[in-house]
């Protein structure tokens, strides 16, 4: 059994070996009953009184990480029967009740179980404190986990370290944090690695074989980060979080560590291009089996253990151990413009951090995007390239990119003095309008950034830019556009998500709606979004039928069993900050299994509350929904850094 097309790149492989599977203890966690457990920097509320009771009729589900006061603050309240003469009160830390009020309209039905879904609107909590909502009526009772109110550094803040660690946590090659995970220097053989012809694929079978670049020497290609819950190395998803976390760093420089991992992702793309030979190198590994090899999906191990294969070249683990990399296009040929263009904004984005801490490198890094950007393929037809195979990351709009590229290369030219920024940026704004034209203005996420260019060319047009071509009101139209769809969305939704449930990566595109929302916001100063936004992420964080966070570590209630080699073989340690998939369609769970090698691990219901042709799946083995990824962690990254400013607008919090 190989990796479904549809997969993404994620990792469900058939696992080879002999492993036993190792008893765990059991990882049920309860439906958010109790308080929050002593996490760092998450700390329970003083004394909470007693649970009013166990939860009849009614579930209670709502933003388990907390609120801005100012914020629109939603929760739900779903129920097993018609809700007559039900009230909910607001509980504060010390058992006081703050707020009373009764359940809003009926925003539709879920499931058999719950085919009623109404709103609690909790806004006027305004005061910082640690709460939880209390329903009652009769023949209902429910109890909400414990969430916050408070500023913006208080409430949010906290997640950004957590979020970093699952960074950390991914890192290959020599440069680990022991700290995070155990983790150990792994794939060193990546510093001399064979380059290879891209293999043929079809049906999701090699069928090609892999064949070396005759006369290529070998190249450094260790370090950077692993793409997901296995060990594939992609310049596409990498280019994209480096750039992200450099993106996120500008929005709250208070935050250094955000710099430094995107440093650590830019030394990695630093490798797979060959400013020499303008080679871009696009992967590292392969991620389905074939000519007799071993692919990085057929072995469910830790990644230090391939440095310990003893293995000739005609062993099935070879691969493995000495792992192919692959070039995007033969040195000095066009290079894909999706690849080009966001490989370009991730240096330039460095350019722009490090022009006044190191503007020796700055201007490194500034070549390093000017030289990519210039190879780009502006008539690259149906071809992009992204991974081998393409299907594990399909890609159709390039448009994007490079605008992202060029609007980046003339931020950093401005930092830097160079005459060249006007010039790019009448190109970003050529680009801005192709993309403008597409009809795949997608929300913001890995297959589409053009809502990050748009912002930064509509900053640039309010410093004076001036003759580039374009209309500063047709991008913010295209921004709000990208809302008004997820608000249509949204009010069909029993939750108000403007994500599909059904259809993969709906966490990260709720984080992703959530900082479209925020940058709308910036360069408009229209507020009629906020909401939206805001709900987005509560969804995220626990506002969602399975009454689950899909950030590790973040709420009460969060993935305990997540598809990831290193947390499920290591001991005792739990996988922070990294965000999963969520619900997925329900047929797409035909291919789950506790495979060889694997520790075996549940959460047990969830089942109650899928609904509307979605499942949600806490266990090893749902790589539907339960796999992180470098591009989904990246977009919660985004979201949260730009949440934790504080907007013109807002009001202070009281004391």
């Amino acid at each position: 059994m190989t990796p479904p097309m549809a997969n993404r790149g994620r990792s469900v492989p058939l696992i080879l070996g002999g492993a036993a599977l190792l008893a765990v203890p059991s990882c049920h966690t309860s439906d958010g009953a109790g308080p929050p457990g002593p996490r760092p920097r998450y700390s329970a509320p003083p004394a909470p009184p007693a649970a009013p009771g166990p939860d009849r009729g009614a579930r209670i589900r709502l933003d388990q990480v907390g609120y801005l006061p100012e914020e629109s603050k939603r929760a739900y309240l779903m129920t097993a029967g018609p809700t007559g003469r039900i009230r909910f009160k607001v509980e504060n830390a010390g058992g006081q009740t703050v707020l009373t009020g009764a359940p809003g309209r009926r925003t539709g039905s879920w499931n058999a179980a719950f085919p009623s879904v109404r709103v609690l609107d909790l806004t006027r909590l305004t005061d910082r404190g640690t709460y939880r909502v209390a329903v009652s009526g009769p023949d209902v009772r429910a109890h909400s986990p414990w969430f916050r109110v408070g500023p913006a550094a208080e409430v949010l803040g906290p997640l950004l370290p957590r979020l970093l660690r699952f960074f950390q946590a991914q890192r290959d090659g020599p440069d680990v944090v022991p700290t995070v995970l155990g983790r150990r220097p792994s794939h060193l053989a990546d510093r001399a690695a064979t380059v290879y012809q891209p293999p043929r694929y079809r049906n999701g079978e090699m069928v090609s074989g892999l064949v070396s670049v005759p006369g290529a020497a070998t190249v450094d290609v260790s370090g950077g980060w692993a793409d997901a819950g296995d060990f594939l190395k992609f310049t596409h998803t990498a280019s994209y979080s480096t750039a992200v976390l450099y993106y996120a760093y500008r929005a709250v420089p208070s935050e250094p560590e955000l710099a430094a991992e995107a440093d650590h992702g830019l030394k990695w793309l630093d490798k797979m291009w060959d400013q020499r030979t303008g080679a871009l190198y696009a992967q590292v590994g392969i991620g389905i089996s074939g000519a007799g090899y071993l692919s990085d999906h057929d072995v469910w191990r830790l990644p230090e253990s391939d440095d310990m294969r003893r293995v000739g070249r005609d062993d099935p683990g070879y691969l493995l151990r000495y792992r192919p990399a692959f070039r995007a296009a033969a040195p000095g040929e066009p290079i894909s413009p999706n690849l080009a263009g966001r490989v370009a904004a991730a240096f330039a984005l460095a350019a722009q951090t490090h022009a006044r801490d190191d503007p020796g490198a700055a201007r490194r890094a500034l070549e390093r995007a000017a030289g990519i950007y210039a190879r780009a393929d502006t008539a690259p037809g149906d071809g992009l390239v992204t991974t081998f195979p393409r299907e594990f990351y399909p890609e159709e709009t390039w448009a994007d990119d490079l605008e992202f590229g060029a609007v980046e290369l003339a931020r950093a030219a401005r930092a830097l003095g160079d005459r060249r920024a006007d010039g790019w940026l009448r190109q970003a704004a050529r680009w801005a309008a192709a993309a403008l034209k597409s009809d795949g203005q997608a929300p913001l996420g890995l297959g589409d950034v053009s809502v990050l260019a748009h912002t930064d060319l509509i900053e640039a047009l309010d410093q004076g830019a001036a003759g580039v071509g374009i209309d500063r009101d047709e991008l913010v139209a295209a921004l709000k556009h990208r809302l008004d769809a997820a608000a249509a969305r949204a009010a069909r939704d029993p939750f108000g998500a403007a994500a599909e449930p059904t259809v993969s990566d709906s966490a990260a595109t709720s984080f992703g709606l959530a900082s479209t929302a925020l940058l709308y916001r910036r360069v408009s100063g229209d507020t009629s979004y906020d909401a939206i936004g805001t709900g987005q992420r509560g969804w995220a964080l626990g506002a969602n039928a399975w009454g689950s966070s899909f950030v590790i570590g973040a709420g009460t209630t969060y993935p305990r069993c997540p598809q990831h080699q290193v947390a499920n073989l290591t001991e005792g340690v739990v996988l922070e900050g990294a965000v999963v998939n969520g619900p997925n369609s329900a047929a797409a769970f035909r291919d789950t299994d506790v495979l060889d090698g694997m520790r075996p691990c549940a959460v047990t219901g969830f089942t109650q509350y899928d609904g509307q042709g979605s499942r949600y799946a806490d266990r090893i083995g749902a790589w539907q929904s339960i796999e992180p990824a470098d591009d989904y962690t990246a977009a919660a990254v985004l979201a949260t850094a730009l949440a934790s400013i504080e907007l013109p607008g807002r009001r202070p919090i009281p004391n």
